[in-house]
């Protein structure tokens, strides 16, 4: 089977590297010829993360080789892109490079259809509100990280639909030792996510270091300044991410309660528990699908639920310990690739209609 992944960025994106690239070394050991082509290069993702202007001219050349690609696309059996082809563009300009017989899988791993069906701008909405149901009812199979992703594509008319999360390699996560805590509450993501929901969780943390000695610990954020809570940083790094998550003691992952929140997938969830961490996370989207509430951690609505959860964890470590042993069971039975790899595999080939050697 061929296959033509058609990512949005290279493995320096979270979302193309976790949902796409580290997929591809099963794929091409079942005897698949996986041939990748990001959209957007490195510096566009810097920009975009770091809230600066992204280089128009980079974006054309990144449309003009898309639509290159996809002219050239002969001999592979099937389209495997994600989210859409062109962003920001309708989807009749997407129909005509796509021939109704090319077998294409899209898959979705936020809720990007929010991005044009609540724009501000009414022009944006009445051109392209519909175009992400558009892309779904096209495909002939669509691949949802969360269930509020598949909800909608159920309600697009999608023809067929695959919820598959977004999973770890465990083996790029050491299970947390046994050694004593050390006050350790962390967060991982991006300088932009960063930005949007940090500033959820401050005012519990600030409410918790008045009587209680920990560190905030950000991963990939950029420098992290929070007003009266000791805090630490590090530069995100893929051969590092790990080895940073295991000094952990609790993983974190506030949100807001929004249209955008309930379609994303939970993924720090995920890497905190593969590493044996108890957690704390906002009762929002799919994070009930993945935490049970007093098993791996805690599902919390408000601040006061914030201090009350993050200081039980802190002050009981025996409970902190069995909580994160089951996370990363959980993490072992279902979010993992050896779980999700087999799967995706199969996805693609009833898509194409084709089955790899071997």
């Amino acid at each position: 089977m061929r296959i033509l992944a058609l990512t949005r960025y290279s493995r320096l994106g979270a979302s193309s590297r976790v949902r796409t690239y580290q997929y591809f070394e099963y794929l091409r050991a079942r005897g698949c010829e996986v041939v990748e082509a990001p959209l957007f290069d490195d510096a566009y993702l810097e920009a975009l993360y770091h809230g600066r202007r992204r280089s128009i001219s980079a974006v054309l050349a990144g449309y003009a080789w898309r639509v290159a690609r996809l002219a050239g696309r002969s001999g592979y059996d099937v389209v495997w892109a994600e989210i859409e082809l062109l962003p920001w563009l309708p989807f009749g300009i997407e129909s005509l490079i796509l021939k109704s017989t090319q077998r294409c899988v899209m898959d979705f791993d936020d809720a990007v259809f929010h991005r044009y069906d609540r724009h501000r701008r009414s022009v944006v909405r009445r051109l392209l509100g519909t175009k992400i149901a558009r892309v779904m009812r096209r495909a002939d199979t669509v691949v949802a990280g969360s269930h509020y992703i598949a909800d909608y594509a159920r309600d697009a008319g999608a023809k067929r639909i695959e919820l598959l999360p977004t999973v770890v390699d465990l083996e790029r996560y050491p299970l947390r030792d046994s050694r004593p805590a050390r006050g350790r509450i962390g967060w991982i993501g991006t300088p932009l996510t960063a930005r949007r929901y940090l500033p959820v969780i401050l005012p519990a943390l600030q409410a918790l270091a008045a009587n209680r000695e920990f560190t905030f610990v950000s991963i990939g954020a950029g420098d992290v300044e929070l007003p009266g809570v000791r805090t630490e940083s590090h530069e995100w790094l893929a051969a590092t991410e790990g080895d940073l998550l295991e000094t952990l003691d609790i993983g974190v992952m506030p949100l807001e309660d929004g249209p955008w929140e309930q379609g994303k997938c939970g993924y720090k969830l995920i890497q905190y528990m593969a590493c044996g961490l108890p957690v704390v996370a906002s009762k929002v989207g799919e994070n009930p699908y993945i935490v049970h509430h007093g098993e791996h951690g805690f599902l919390v609505d408000n601040q006061d639920d914030w201090v009350e959860a993050l200081g039980h964890l802190l002050d009981d470590q025996g409970r902190a310990r069995v909580m994160g042993l089951a996370g990363r069971a959980r993490v072992e039975a279902q979010f993992s690739t050896r779980v999700s790899a087999p799967r995706l595999y199969d996805i693609l080939r009833d898509a194409a209609g084709a089955t790899c050697a071997g």
